[in-house]
């Protein structure tokens, strides 16, 4: 269901950039700012969620829950939620790298959203072949 709102929303962002004669400041800041707010947003429920597993696992390990039931509850569901620090560092280090690229190369046009989706892209290939080679 995420997939299609994201999907839903960058197309309409890229209709409505191409609708007027040029690609728009307002329409850039519009998106620059729902993205923005997305990944404040996932930062922050992620975060949550980390905080209320901590504490539970706590509470599990002062209850004196037989070792066998604890080492089931408490083993990561997936490989990867042991590496989400550094799929977010990936993630961010990239749009940061991107944001660079993107003021140097001022003005604001259409090719600033193709850098910065190329950098964000080249953080999660990096992050796949963190991935690949840990398994190794």
């Amino acid at each position: 269901m995420k997939k299609i709102i994201t999907t839903v929303t960058l197309l309409f962002g890229a209709i409505a950039a191409n609708a007027g004669d040029g690609f728009n400041d307002q329409v850039f800041s519009v998106c620059a700012g729902i993205f923005i707010m997305i990944t404040l947003l996932g930062f922050i429920l992620t975060f949550l969620k980390q905080i209320l597993e901590h504490r539970l696992k706590n509470r599990i390990l002062d209850k004196g829950i037989p070792e066998n039931l604890v080492t089931t509850l408490l083993q990561p569901k997936n490989v990867d939620e042991k590496n989400v620090n550094i799929k977010w560092f990936a993630i961010l280090a990239g749009l940061g790298a991107g944001l660079l690229v993107v003021y140097y190369t001022q003005p604001l046009d259409i090719h600033s959203l193709a850098i910065m989706a190329f950098s964000i892209s080249l953080s999660f290939l990096g992050y796949y072949f963190f991935t690949r080679r840990e398994k190794n």
